[in-house]
């Protein structure tokens, strides 16, 4: 384990992490990926601790993740299911933190399709007072912190798997392709990938990239972004944007393809799946364009066929989708192992 002292209480966003926080959650979960190769994958590091599984909307990979890594450390668990529970009859949200906080509730683990509600929850357990932290484990159209850093996980144990290190991806060219502007997990990546050095192209249609995302990413992360090939006067241009898929896979290291969330579309902002799988689906054809040593990731759930082919999905060479889930468990007890414990 490294040694880093650990001071975040909660982990709400990716915006404001610095490289050593980077570094030390991906030492952390090495560590945790190891004693989870072993026969017995329990460690009694948050014994007699409790985490609280709130997920205020609908999740099988991350809830399922949570609480099995919460489990592998030991803790007890507490999952919260909205649609049976008081808030039915008319619990507010607040109240209903505060319920799991009198239980003895020590980490809240947080999922609401609107954003701010874990941030809201996190501001609560300060204003009374308690050592409870808040982990964002998704929400609304705002950020996904654990899936971002599993994603980072995945891909630097790929290049350096006894040693992972933001360092890695510095210049490596990431694809990003698909429902930019309802990703929350799209939002965390970029603040991850931008902090690693590495170079982001976002690639989706005009509908589902306008132009003020990127506006609003590079104003609050100080980073200039680029509109198809023009380049600025800017000595690192890191962030680009595309509204073809082509420019974005010439030559990319990693390409992360996200799903069309057609529950957020309140709009009809697609002429057809079909039409979107041909112009923007990620196919083996299409993987030509990128370095041969390229490799595809997907944050579940999948649209086969949609964003991606079955044929890619399911083939190792490229595919890189199991490996997420399996460096999930890992990121996700080092987070709630620095959270619970306060060092690394």
């Amino acid at each position: 384990m490294p040694t880093t002292t650990w001071n975040r209480h909660h982990i709400l966003s990716l915006a404001d992490f610095t490289t050593t926080e980077y570094d030390t959650v991906l030492q952390t979960a090495a560590s945790f990926q190891e004693v989870l190769s072993r026969r017995t994958k329990k460690v009694p590091t948050l014994q007699g601790q409790v985490v609280a599984n709130l997920f205020f909307e609908s999740s099988t990979r991350t809830r399922s993740s949570f609480e099995l890594a919460a489990k592998r450390l030991s803790a007890d668990t507490l999952n919260f299911a909205a649609a049976t529970s008081s808030m039915t009859k008319g619990e507010t949200i607040l109240d209903t933190a505060k319920t799991y906080l009198a239980m003895g509730t020590d980490i809240m683990v947080v999922r609401h399709r609107e954003a701010g509600v874990p941030n809201a929850i996190a501001a609560e357990m300060d204003r009374l007072g308690v050592r409870v932290s808040v982990l964002n484990a998704g929400d609304g159209q705002h950020e996904h912190p654990s899936q971002a850093l599993l994603d980072l996980f995945t891909i630097t144990t790929l290049i350096d798997p006894d040693h992972p290190r933001l360092e890695l991806l510095k210049g490596k060219k990431i694809a990003i392709v698909g429902d930019i502007l309802h990703s929350r997990v799209a939002r965390s990546n970029i603040w991850s990938l931008i902090a690693s050095g590495a170079e982001v192209h976002l690639a989706a249609p005009p509908t589902l990239l306008p132009k003020f995302f990127t506006e609003f990413i590079s104003e609050e992360s100080g980073v200039r972004s680029q509109e198809s090939e023009v380049r600025s006067n800017s000595p690192n241009p890191q962030l680009f944007l595309h509204w073809q898929l082509e420019p974005a896979l010439q030559n990319a290291d990693f390409v992360m393809t996200l799903r069309l969330q057609k529950e957020r579309m309140t709009a009809h902002l697609l002429p057809s799946l079909r039409e979107y799988h041909q112009l923007f689906g990620i196919t083996c054809t299409k993987l030509q364009l990128c370095k041969p040593s390229v490799k595809v990731l997907h944050p579940g759930p999948v649209n086969r066929g949609v964003e991606i082919s079955s044929e890619l999905m399911d083939d190792p060479e490229f595919s890189l989708i199991q490996s997420q889930v399996t460096s999930g468990v890992a990121v996700r007890m080092a987070l709630l192992y620095l959270l619970g414990s306060g060092k690394a």
